[in-house]
Parts: structure tokens; C-alpha cells; sequence
């Protein structure tokens, strides 16, 4: 076995789920003085394992049922009567959510929604001036729950038909309606196409009940999504301070706040720090959700389009992973949004981590079960094995 593939001072699996623990209880909804508490336990263990570790304060919204909720409700109000109204209703909403979801520049939330402070985690090591820089981003705050996150939706029709199971590569397209809804509104309102404004006002009412539904919940525990990214960060933490970073590298360890409320923290970091990070000497592995069964470095991801992860990157995380004896789930897209998402969309070469069952979707994703002893730690320990390989790869 290579020397690199087991690092003793790297977190064992009962330090892990000891992390997890602590962390999953605490209720940390986005934007939440929980999520903040969170955050400075987090820079404290950062801290003591060697990396400089801070906290940065940020504004978000710190949900998506408003600003994917409202238009939806909106539209379906005024589905009934009239046409410009209407159409500029429902195409206005569309535009409004499809911005909002795809890591766009979320207009709505942060200019006519109330804000309150979400707390990013930024640790370093290596030297700030070195020529390659690579950024290793996971979140800390836990979603609400829904009755759309039923673990069963996903999984029955694949229990019924096995064979879809064998040609899935791509999880269902479950945000397509929140745009689709306001859109068919207001193109049947302005074509006068009864048929399309009725279908539209349907979807609207769907998911403004959806969204009204999360809201009113509270937030999950949110083990493995993604407290297990996080003690990802924390280990690697460990393992690059226990042995010397190779020359001219410097590693940016971040945990996000507000990523459940569609990557508000990654968004604020981006704004904060993008312009001081060359794309051409940076790369970004996002880290969430590790604690399934089966790791997965995903072919692409996005609600609305895909957007393909950089397949040179990816085939060297394939490559690293193949040497240390770690499988991954091949040839596998999520209809998702995650903080690697920002990056990939600003031009960084980025990979995205994650995990997932025997159905090819995250266990207990969004759903009350995601709790600490339902993780897998020996599939987070892998995960942080193959980040350290690849974060010293990347400097060669």
C-alpha cells in the first residue's frame, strides 16, 4: 500500500463520528445563532489542528421557500383572469426562481428580503503567497425537513422497476416545476392558451404548498448532510499540518454557512475572496454529504441545467481514488445544487464529493433520520483519504 494511502494523524473514524455528534445537536437552521455556534466550535478544532482559522460574518436570506414560494403563489393567484398582468407575473417569477437556483445572482433574496448573519469558517495552510492555491469547501448548517424529502419518493419506483436503476445516472429534475410553473402562466396568459395557464397554475400551487410545507418545519440534524463534510475538513486539517505541505501550496479549508438556502455563505466567500484567487492557479473540491454507502465524484450537477464537471479533474480524483482502493460510483449526475456549484460556475476547476445508497441517492437526505448513528464513517474516512491525496497531487 502507498505511504500516502492511511495517514496516522489524520481523524479516525471514532473521532469522526465524535465531530458529528457534537455538532448535530445543535439545531442550525441557515442564518441561525445555532449555525453560528456551530461555526466557532468548528474554527476552534481548524485551530488547534493546525490551520489559521477565522470566522466571517456575511448577509443571507437564510431560506428558499420564500423566494421559490412566492412567485409560485403569486403566479397562481393571478392565473385565473386577465393577460398582461399575469404574464409578466409568471414570466417574471420564472426568471426570478431560475436565478435564484442556479447559483445566479439571487437578486430577489438579497434585494427585497429581510437578511440576518450567517457565518462562514476559513482556515489556512501554507504560505498566503504561494503559486497554487487549492480550496476545499463543505457546509455547517442542516436543512428543513418536507414531505417532498419522504426517502421513499425516490426510491419505490426503483424498488418496483429495477431496471430504471441500472440506466440511472441523473437524479430526477424535482425544481424544473418551480420554473416551469410561473413560466407556463405567464406564456398561457400572454398566447391566450387556456390549457398551458391552468397546467402552470397547477404547478404553482403544488409548490407553493411544498414550500410553505419546509418552511414551516424545522431543521434536521444534518449528520451527513453535511456535518460529514465537515469532519472531512477537519481531518484533512490534521493530516496536512502532521506532515509538510508540499513547496508553493497553499490549502484554504472553508465551511459555509446559509448553503442550504441554495449556497448564500459560498456565494458571499465568492464575493469576498474570488477576485484574490487566479482560476488558472486554483482549484476547488467540494466536499457534502460523504456519509452514504458508496462515494461518488459527480460527472455534473444542477436544478434547472446540467453543468459538467471539468473531466480532467475528474479523471485525476478517479485516478487518485483507483490507487488508494477506493471505489466510486461511476458516470453519476444529481439534478442538485451545491457550494461547488459557485466555483465551477466562476471558472474554477472543481470537483464535487459526495455519497450515495444502493439507489444511487444520499441516505436520509433532508429527512429527520439524518442523524449520527445512521452514517457511514468508514466512507468519510475514505473521503478525507482522497481529498489529502489529491489536495498533494495537486501541488505536483
Amino acid at each position: 500500500m502507498n505511504d500516502r494511502s492511511v495517514r496516522c494523524s489524520a481523524l479516525t473514524e471514532a473521532e469522526l463520528r465524535g465531530l458529528v455528534e457534537r455538532l448535530a445537536a445543535i439545531d442550525r437552521p441557515s442564518a441561525s445563532a445555532g449555525e453560528r455556534r456551530a461555526a466557532e466550535l468548528i474554527a476552534a478544532d481548524l485551530d488547534r489542528a493546525g490551520a489559521r482559522a477565522r470566522l466571517e460574518d456575511e448577509a443571507a436570506h437564510g431560506g428558499y421557500w420564500w423566494p421559490v414560494g412566492l412567485p409560485a403563489a403569486l403566479s397562481a393567484l393571478v392565473a385565473r383572469r386577465g393577460r398582461l398582468l399575469p404574464a409578466l407575473i409568471g414570466l417574471a417569477g420564472a426568471a426570478a426562481v431560475m436565478d435564484d437556483i442556479t447559483a445566479g445572482s439571487q437578486l430577489v433574496r438579497r434585494r427585497l428580503l429581510p437578511q440576518r448573519r450567517t457565518t462562514n469558517v476559513v482556515a489556512e495552510l501554507g504560505p498566503a503567497d504561494a503559486e497554487r492555491t487549492v480550496l476545499v469547501v463543505a457546509h455547517h448548517d442542516a436543512a428543513h425537513s418536507g414531505l417532498v424529502f419522504h426517502p421513499e419518493l425516490p426510491r419505490a419506483p426503483l424498488r418496483r422497476f429495477p431496471a430504471l436503476l441500472e440506466r440511472a445516472n441523473t437524479t430526477p429534475g424535482t425544481m424544473w416545476g418551480a420554473v416551469a410553473g410561473p413560466a407556463l402562466v405567464g406564456l398561457g396568459a400572454g398566447l391566450g392558451l387556456r390549457r398551458v395557464r391552468a397546467l402552470g397554475r397547477i404547478l404553482c400551487v403544488g409548490y407553493a404548498a411544498a414550500m410553505a410545507d419546509i418552511g414551516l418545519r424545522g431543521a434536521v440534524p444534518g449528520a451527513n448532510d453535511n456535518l460529514t463534510g465537515v469532519a472531512v475538513l477537519a481531518s484533512l486539517a490534521r493530516s496536512l499540518a502532521g506532515e509538510p505541505l508540499p513547496a508553493g501550496l497553499r490549502v484554504i479549508l472553508v465551511s459555509t454557512g446559509s448553503e442550504e438556502s441554495f449556497m448564500e455563505g459560498m456565494q458571499a466567500f465568492a464575493r469576498r475572496h474570488f477576485s484574490s484567487l487566479p482560476p488558472e492557479r486554483t482549484h476547488v473540491i467540494c466536499v457534502d454529504t460523504v456519509g452514504s454507502p458508496r462515494l461518488v465524484a459527480l460527472e455534473g450537477e444542477g436544478m434547472v441545467w446540467m453543468n459538467e464537471y471539468p473531466k480532467d479533474f475528474l479523471a485525476l480524483v478517479q485516478s487518485e481514488a483507483g490507487r488508494l482502493g477506493i471505489e466510486l460510483v461511476p458516470n453519476l449526475r444529481l439534478r442538485n445544487a451545491t457550494d461547488g456549484l459557485v466555483a465551477l460556475r466562476c471558472g474554477y476547476p472543481t470537483a464535487a464529493i459526495g455519497s450515495v445508497d444502493e439507489f444511487k441517492v444520499p441516505t436520509n437526505y433532508h429527512w429527520p433520520t439524518d442523524t449520527p448513528e445512521n452514517v457511514d464513517y468508514g466512507t468519510v474516512a475514505d473521503c478525507a483519504r482522497l481529498c489529502d491525496a489529491v489536495v498533494r497531487r495537486l501541488a505536483g
